[in-house]
């Protein structure tokens, strides 16, 4: 909206504990090509507790707005890009707004969660001639880049299937439990909202799409009846001032970070929603393992499956080709809600976990006639794997890094949202799901 303008204005909707990486990068790393001008949401103690941090940072306090003035945000701030961190129901909603008033739009993962929610985006892009980017951060990681070289560069030959386990530890299973991602009709499941990045990871490895999607998945861990079962102490509908719950590697102590409780207890007053609700509550929707086929245009078959109640967090993924075989092992660090969880390793010392930070990766390629070898990785520092930092050089700066196109726009997206979508109809039928027939690109 000001084309002439050399700085690029930025507001963000949906100001929770995600829309702080983007803002924090704007103004410590990037105020000589990007300014935040405006915050929205739906809870103005939230936006105030945001303003707060902004100013702890040293910029400005920005002008804040009601999620029912957001076309006045984008006017009056002459934004040119909108950023959408809101619950996952509503990304389409604000992508397809902030388009239709002009503006591109970025928005976290996933991009939305139905069939029909992705149509309206995928016309509302054609119609406006405006652009939708998603913010798939796993892509930029460099050791996911590395595998992405490896595959194009035929080491393994043509691959024909493809293996992934992706589990999530306790701490990190539980977190999605315990928020709005607890019900299917905001979040999609974590089908959606967190094997999106996997199934997109797949996406970019292969550099294809997918045509047939196969999922069965259960709630085996989590939610009321499964804790009765295993006659576990019921305690209640959330953590807060619970004696019982102190001891609880389950509980999550809003109260006791400053942050988080100034985001989301503070803020409890103007909306009702409890950020500390019980994961062995009632009324879970989602499911907590899933096991899955997935189908794909070049042929290739993947088998996935994940679980978010295991004792550490990481994933193993193999490729089978013509010419070999290629592994790669990752362990990542343990997951807090703050994102800045503290940790004590066993030599005593106090050591910084970073929320998706990776503690060791293996590479090893398998030729089909000749010895195995390892892979060098240089590691990157930064969340998600040290993908986060790369991925806002490229967003805000245009950067690019490498020869592998990393960047994410509306079909990649789309592509990722088909795939849980597929999920969600698989288990329903119990038949596979001819995903790219759900939409017209």
């Amino acid at each position: 909206m000001s084309p002439s303008s050399t700085i690029t204005r930025y507001v963000i909707v949906g100001m929770g504990v995600r829309s702080s990486m983007y803002y924090e990068s704007i103004i410590r790393d990037f105020k000589d090509v990007a300014k935040l001008v405006g915050i929205c949401d739906t809870n103005q103690t939230r936006m105030n507790a945001a303003n707060d941090h902004i100013a702890e940072l040293g910029a400005e306090r920005v002008p804040t707005y009601k999620d029912k003035d957001f076309d006045k945000m984008v006017q009056e701030q002459k934004a040119d890009v909108v950023i959408v961190t809101t619950i996952d129901l509503f990304h389409h909603h604000y992508c397809i707004r902030a388009m239709e008033l002009g503006c591109d739009a970025i928005t976290e993962k996933p991009m939305t969660i139905d069939e029909e929610k992705l149509q309206a985006m995928i016309d509302a892009e054609k119609r406006t001639g405006k652009q939708i980017r998603v913010l798939f951060n796993y892509r930029y990681a460099p050791h996911h880049t590395k595998v992405r070289e490896l595959i194009d560069s035929g080491v393994i030959g043509d691959i024909s299937t493809v293996h992934m386990d992706w589990i999530l530890d306790c701490p990190h299973g539980a977190d999605f439990m315990r928020r709005w991602h607890r019900h299917k009709e905001t979040s999609g499941g974590i089908q959606m909202h967190k094997s999106i990045h996997h199934f997109d990871l797949v996406h970019f490895w292969l550099n294809t799409e997918p045509e047939l999607v196969y999922c069965l998945g259960s709630l085996r861990f989590y939610g009321k009846e499964n804790a009765e079962k295993r006659g576990e102490k019921n305690l209640g509908e959330r953590y807060l001032n619970n004696q019982d719950a102190k001891q609880d590697p389950f509980a999550f102590q809003l109260g006791e970070n400053e942050r988080m409780k100034k985001l989301y207890l503070d803020a409890e007053h103007e909306d009702g929603y409890i950020r500390d609700r019980n994961c062995f509550g009632e009324d879970i929707t989602i499911e907590d393992n899933l096991s899955m086929i997935i189908k794909y245009k070049n042929q290739a078959v993947l088998t996935y499956n994940t679980y978010a109640y295991a004792p550490w967090e990481g994933y193993r993924c193999v490729f089978n080709g013509t010419k070999g075989r290629l592994e790669i092992n990752v362990v990542e660090s343990g997951y807090s809600p703050t994102g800045i969880p503290v940790q004590k390793d066993p030599s005593g010392e106090e050591k910084q976990y970073i929320q998706g930070g990776v503690e060791n990766t293996k590479i090893v390629v398998y030729p089909m006639f000749d010895e195995p070898y390892v892979v060098d990785v240089v590691k990157q520092e930064g969340t998600h794997g040290g993908g986060d930092p790369i991925l806002l050089r490229d967003v805000l700066l245009g950067e690019k890094k490498g020869d592998v196109d990393r960047a994410a726009f509306i079909r990649d997206g789309g592509n990722a949202v088909l795939v849980g979508v597929g999920a969600n109809h698989s288990m329903k039928s119990g038949m596979p799901v001819k995903v790219q027939d759900l939409v017209r690109w």
